[in-house]
């Protein structure tokens, strides 16, 4: 039996507004994520995230503190999945207009703002509290059902 899968997300706050990606490839679906993916071995969480904002936005980011966990899981397939955010810091202002994912899944971005999240189909559930939370509390979400 394997355990959960491993990602780690980065939680980019600019003018009151959260970087948000595309979470599935071709517009299956209609919802929204932090950017970020799956760990490699051997590697640190902080260089996986790195490498997953590259190559999701080509943005190069300065990695910070931790701020939550999320579970997901789909308990119809099995899946299961522990999601560690970090608040991270852009090394420069903008995706370039060129710009392309190499595995092709983020095709799109949006900086959102609180209220934007409220209409915005999006997970986690408490990313507005993470992303606009106080400083310095560590979030906690045990096994949010993942939909699409």
């Amino acid at each position: 039996m394997t355990g959960p899968r491993l990602a780690v997300r980065a939680v980019i706050v600019r003018d009151d507004r959260v970087l948000l990606v595309n979470a599935y490839p071709d517009g299956e679906s209609d919802m929204w994520c932090l950017p970020g993916g799956g760990v490699e071995r051997h590697t640190s969480l902080p260089d996986n995230l790195r490498r997953e904002m590259y190559e999701e936005t080509g943005l190069t980011v300065t990695v910070g503190a931790p701020l939550a966990l999320n579970e997901f899981h789909a308990p119809e397939t099995g899946f299961h999945q522990v999601d560690v955010y970090f608040r991270c810091t852009l090394e420069e202002t903008r995706i370039a207009p060129d710009w392309h994912d190499p595995d092709g899944v983020v095709t799109r971005h949006v900086w959102a703002s609180r209220e934007d999240l409220a209409t915005l189909h999006h997970k986690p559930d408490s990313l507005a509290d993470i992303a606009f939370g106080p400083p310095g509390r560590v979030w906690y979400d045990p096994l949010e059902i993942l939909t699409k």
